[in-house]
């Protein structure tokens, strides 16, 4: 019997294509170039003699062969991670907490998702979200407070604190259905200008659109404020204000019709989102984890979402 060249590497990358939908992102998920990438799926067909999958459908129709691999992969990656951790526990220990601190209104959307997804593999460390909306996440960190800050930006300045990447992602404009800048193919920062600016009880410096767009330009419209996402697009949709908020805060919203949205800038404008915490905690096996299966989550299940 020949020697099978399968290897762990190549059932992921079979699993990665399913799950993001396409080669391009697929290889953005496992951080391969694209040419990496299809040259691992040449191999494996060059090898069994049949493609894997339909190469002009979208998303990928896996041939019959390429699903018994699938379901191997399916049965097998489990295992094999599974293993790795019981062996991180094994050398490391167990036990550990992570108390997680936000600053940003939205996190919630794909935060939580991410903590389920985490607490089934690692269900030995305590997970917790530090109450209340936090100015200063890192801060907290610093004061024992909390373990993992979620924040917009990396503060170079900041001595004592590890920072990883987990997303970034695309801010639209969202305007009532019937507003007269939805004639535009996109808003530049003059088109604010007359505008009420609808946006979370925050600081003008945690605001990207008044941050990167508004405040270069001069431009200051005056500004109303609500805890709540929905709260704000109902503002929007009555035509009370403009709002800008992440493409995959409000999708399900934009698929119903509910409001309209509009690139921000001719090459639109994007945010980002990391993971702070303090280098001991960075060597622990399970925060490692959490940033991988918090990215592996959110860049597939989100609209709009590319890995940094």
């Amino acid at each position: 019997m020949n020697q099978s060249i399968l290897e762990v590497r190549h059932l992921r990358t079979l699993v990665a294509l399913r799950d993001s939908g396409s080669l391009v992102r697929a290889a953005q998920l496992l951080n391969l170039t694209q040419s990496a990438l299809s040259h691992q799926i040449k191999l494996l067909e060059d090898r069994y003699g049949q493609p894997l999958f339909e190469r002009k459908s979208v998303p990928p129709q896996f041939t019959a062969v390429g699903e018994r691999l699938l379901a191997l992969a399916d049965a097998m990656l489990p295992q094999v991670e599974g293993a790795e951790r019981d062996i991180a526990r094994l050398v490391l220990g167990q036990g550990g907490q992570m108390r997680i601190a936000v600053e940003c209104h939205t996190c919630f959307d794909w935060l939580m998702p991410a903590m389920d997804a985490f607490r089934t593999r690692w269900p030995e460390v305590e997970l917790d979200i530090v109450s209340g909306f936090h100015a200063d996440p890192v801060g907290l960190l610093h004061q024992g407070r909390a373990d993992v800050a979620i924040v917009s930006e990396v503060d170079a300045d900041e001595a004592g604190v590890d920072y990883h990447a987990l997303f970034g992602f695309e801010i639209r404009a969202l305007l009532a259905n019937t507003h007269p800048l939805v004639a535009n193919s996109h808003l530049v920062a003059q088109d604010f200008a007359d505008q009420t600016i609808i946006t979370y009880p925050v600081p003008d410096e945690m605001l990207d659109l008044i941050r990167q767009v508004l405040e270069p330009a001069g431009v200051r419209p005056p500004r109303r404020t609500t805890e709540l996402t929905v709260a704000m697009l109902q503002l929007v949709a009555s035509g009370r204000g403009v709002a800008a908020l992440p493409l995959w805060a409000v999708q399900s919203y934009l698929d119903r019709g509910y409001v309209t949205a509009r690139p921000i800038g001719s090459n639109g404008l994007r945010g980002e989102l990391h993971a702070a915490c303090l280098p001991s905690l960075s060597a622990k096996p399970y925060l490692q984890d959490f940033v991988q299966v918090t990215r592996e989550t959110s860049f597939v299940t989100l609209k709009g979402v590319e890995l940094l």
